[in-house]
């Protein structure tokens, strides 16, 4: 069996609303990572977390599983945690067994009662926080109105690091605020490279301001900086990103439709580069 080194960990907890599809994000993360050869769907009672009789029956999760990835030489223990409000018993336990939370909110539905609750437990706990705005395919999706709730309950600590290219039947990718990327997916869960749209452009701008404005408020050093220059650079946003994660007090949005597995990788990739591994948490005081 391979062994890793702590920092080359991150365990990582899936928390939200029940129906957001938070299974269906493990799932294609597990498909992505090269652990399975074809996604599960809960609809067909074959995901991997989702094993359990009652589960499969009533397709919703209702205690916590572990599916473990590895991405870039990197371990990632994904556990998905039941989303509604009878099971949260199985949260508080997850929560206490992890290094980050990992909030899956529906594009659709948006901001939820047990996002809230799961919040206030990670804030508890002191855990960094980031979001994953989910069903970007869906009809009626909105990554802007879902942003602005997001912003509106948990405060300007919750940033994008990335906005989608389309939405509903036209979703095909995302956008990287931070390389200035475009990603798409025709197929499968690896994005195709290459540069933003020309119309896409423009509306990158006040999400790129946003996102410096979140990063800043969490270092004073780059916070001068941001105010007397009224910008930050892409290495700054980078360092800032992580340190704000580990620090609690940046919160990134992520966008893409786990149907598809799409955005996928490009949230593997944030987690292995920007996450806390168990060597970054602080030693366990004993009594």
């Amino acid at each position: 069996m391979k062994t890793y080194d702590p920092s080359a960990i991150r365990n990582v907890l899936l928390v939200g609303h029940g129906g957001t599809g938070k299974t269906t994000v493990a799932e294609a993360l597990l498909y992505a990572g090269g652990v399975t050869n074809r996604m599960g769907s809960v609809e067909d009672g074959n995901t991997v977390t989702d094993f359990e009789p009652e589960e499969t029956r009533k397709q919703i999760s209702v205690s916590v599983a572990l599916a473990p990835i590895e991405w870039r030489g990197t371990k990632l223990n994904i556990l998905d945690a039941p989303g509604y409000a009878d099971f949260v018993g199985e949260l508080q336990a997850a929560i206490r067994a992890v290094d980050a939370c990992l909030f899956v909110v529906s594009a659709v539905e948006g901001l939820e009662v047990q996002h809230e609750v799961a919040w206030e437990m990670a804030v508890e706990a002191g855990l960094p926080r980031a979001f994953f705005v989910n069903k970007m395919d869906r009809e009626r999706a909105s990554f802007q109105r879902t942003l602005d709730t997001l912003v509106k309950a948990f405060g300007t600590q919750v940033a994008p690091v990335q906005f989608p290219l389309g939405e509903e039947h036209e979703f095909e990718g995302v956008a990287d605020l931070v390389s200035g990327k475009a990603y798409r997916y025709p197929s499968g869960p690896k994005g195709e490279e290459g540069d933003w749209p020309e119309d896409v452009a423009g509306k990158a701008d006040p999400f790129r301001e946003k996102l410096a404005e979140a990063v800043a408020e969490g270092d004073d050093a780059l916070l001068e900086k941001y105010l007397e220059e009224g910008g930050l650079s892409e290495d700054e946003i980078v360092k800032g990103v992580r340190a704000g994660l580990l620090g609690a007090t940046f919160a990134p949005v992520l966008c893409g439709a786990a149907s598809r597995a799409a955005g996928v990788d490009r949230l593997a990739d944030l987690i292995v580069d920007a996450f806390p591994s168990p060597a970054d948490r602080p030693p366990v005081k004993v009594m």
